[in-house]
């Protein structure tokens, strides 16, 4: 071991390898590889009395838990993660740097039916109805999971709808349906025959729905005896960078790959129903033909609708709903957590800034690309902050305490045995102990007193966590689902009108929800602390643009300084050159654009 053997490390640092006492939370990917850094390290005392924590968790409601228990024990925890190709470690210490919810994580997302099956504008949109394809051809069929033409679809043309729906009736007026499933059947799953009807025919039926395309761009129907060659954006499919999986597929490939899946899934159904008398398959992101059908069908779909198409990796990652582990990435950044505990054990806590892996170089030609600094807390975050406190927006005459409970404090606010009191009273609204409020469940929050003003008190004892929450009374469309009727803000200024009337928007048909799975890497509501942010943002001078990574380029007076460069570090490109000498800008980076400010010829430039 590397600590047994004077001279590699200094004689303090060998010291507290020695002696220290570390706590490993996960022994998956990343987990395994700590593990093995730290027994050839030295590290002999690995258990549950701890100087510090290195986390190698792989779901959201784990990582929060561990992150109060280190801020509550004020002990080190350092933060891991990877997503395929890419990864990340960062320092989470009270009082230094953020905790893992300072900042919001990407959110679950609902998906339209109608915009699944009759109006895709994305990928993910595409990869879901492949899959519900998947469902409707060989797995358990499910009636929400319909892939053909929505003609209930109230933006569409009623009257071209029931036209195409009057054409298919027989002699008698009536319409002879049948499931996707005993067409498939009928026809022998002949991937000629389902591949002209889905990606020609359908396609056709959607056309004749004239106020669908009137402010979209119309899909293109496919042949199957026409299938072009190309890649998008190469001429050859061979010039393609990247892995055998990270290749994107010409739409002819696409075909071959679609008919040879469904050759091998039919088989694999005929033989499933044979031996074992059932009648389904379940799909399995890690089953080539299943993976294969899945991916071909998607890009197909996206080529018809004028969506970008996705390499097979990424399809994956995002049909699983899971980040694919490389085993490369878990090892170097294993060994970047690792480092961080050796700086941690030297008391250089703030040379632990967080270091992200990357998949492709960046301009200075990095893999490894450290912060500038390590991140400050966020003072409004509601676990971490001095006094903790939190925003409900809630319509208090629809919420039942019980859903206070489960949905607002144990889901949302990842609680686990909250004890919630009416600030300025002796009102137990609920207890941790057993049977205690029990009755209070099936009462809705304004009949116990809780309104619009309401200031809550709650407390997690298992979490040793405290949390001040003021309720903002919300009225709550009906149409929405329990889950999604209430906002958790940092302050009540962040509930501003049109975020709202964006979110009570209601959708025109039955959603369709990609559940969030726990193999998804550090994945946080984005309404969590702080609010949502729009799209679209006011441009104003650069005096009154406030962002942390704000910052200046000027003329100076080395030779070789004569040119300006800006950088877009998140898309890893070079923006805008000009010579310094013709003008002074200001840079600013926001979330979704950024904001250049030229002085000279006093203009503001957005990029997006």
């Amino acid at each position: 071991m590397a600590a047994n053997i004077n001279g590699v490390f200094s004689e303090n640092l060998q010291n507290a390898i020695l002696h220290s006492k570390v706590l490993i939370v996960g022994a998956g990917g990343i987990g395994c590889e700590i593990l093995k850094n730290l027994v050839m390290t030295g590290f002999t005392d690995i258990e549950i009395k701890f100087t510090l924590v290195m986390n190698a968790l792989d779901n959201r409601s784990a990582r929060n838990h561990v992150n109060r228990m280190c801020l509550a024990a004020d002990v080190p925890l350092i933060e891991s993660g990877t997503a395929g190709y890419e990864g990340q470690v960062e320092l989470i210490k009270k009082g230094l740097s953020q905790c893992y919810e300072c900042t919001p994580k990407a959110a679950q997302k609902t998906y339209p039916g109608c915009t699944i099956r009759n109006t895709p504008s994305e990928p993910i949109h595409c990869i879901v109805w492949a899959k519900h394809l998947f469902n409707q051809l060989f797995g358990e069929e499910d009636p929400d999971q319909d892939v053909s033409p929505d003609t209930a679809d109230p933006e569409a043309a009623a009257a071209a709808g029931e036209g195409a729906l009057n054409s298919e009736a027989n002699e008698k007026g009536n319409v002879n349906r049948v499931s996707t499933r005993a067409w498939a059947q009928s026809c022998g799953y002949d991937s000629d025959k389902l591949f002209t009807k889905l990606f020609h025919d359908d396609i056709k039926y959607l056309l004749s729905m004239d106020n669908l395309w009137k402010k979209r761009r119309p899909p293109t129907p496919l042949s199957w005896k026409e299938l072009p060659d190309g890649v998008p954006g190469c001429s050859k499919e061979v010039n393609e960078p990247g892995l055998k999986d990270q290749q994107r597929w010409s739409i002819s490939k696409c075909g071959v790959i679609f008919a040879e899946s469904i050759k091998n899934l039919s088989k694999t159904l005929a033989a499933s129903q044979e031996k074992l008398k059932n009648n389904h398959l379940v799909w399995d992101k890690d089953d080539q033909s299943s993976m294969d059908f899945v991916a071909a069908c998607a890009n197909i779909r996206a080529h018809i609708f004028g969506i970008s198409q996705k390499t097979r990796f990424d399809i994956k990652s995002m049909a699983g709903n899971i980040i694919p582990a490389i085993a490369t990435t878990n090892a170097i950044v294993a060994g970047l957590v690792v480092l961080h505990a050796f700086r941690i054990l030297e008391g250089n806590l703030k040379a632990c800034r967080s270091v992200y892996l990357r998949s492709k170089m960046n301009h200075r030609n990095q893999l490894l690309v450290p912060e500038k600094d390590v991140n400050p807390p966020n003072p409004k975050c509601y676990v971490c902050a001095p006094t903790p406190h939190a925003v409900l927006a809630v319509d208090t005459s629809k919420m039942t305490i019980k859903e206070l409970d489960e949905v607002v404090l144990k889901n949302r606010l990842n609680m686990i045995a909250p004890d919630v009191m009416i600030d300025g009273t002796s009102n137990v609204v609920i207890s941790s102990e057993e049977g205690e409020t029990e009755e209070n469940n099936d009462k809705l929050l304004e009949e116990l007193g809780i309104k619009d003003g309401t200031i809550l008190k709650v407390d997690d004892f298992q979490q040793n966590y405290s949390l001040t929450v003021h309720v903002v009374y919300r009225e709550r469309p009906s149409v929405r689902s329990d889950s999604t009727d209430f906002l958790i803000l940092a302050d009540e200024k962040d509930l501003k009108p049109k975020e709202e009337n964006d979110l009570e928007k209601p959708s025109t048909s039955n959603g369709q929800v990609e559940h969030e799975s726990d193999d998804t890497v550090m994945n946080v509501e984005a309404d969590v602390i702080p609010s949502e942010v729009t799209k679209k943002r006011k441009i104003e001078m650069p005096e009154s643009v406030a962002s942390p990574k704000k910052r200046k380029k000027e003329t100076n007076n080395t030779d070789d300084n004569d040119v300006c460069i800006i950088e877009n570090d998140v898309n890893n490109e070079v923006i805008d050159n000009t010579l310094k000498s013709k003008s002074k800008r200001e840079v600013s980076e926001d979330d979704d654009c950024l904001i250049i400010y030229d002085e000279s010829m006093q203009t503001t430039v957005v990029l997006e």
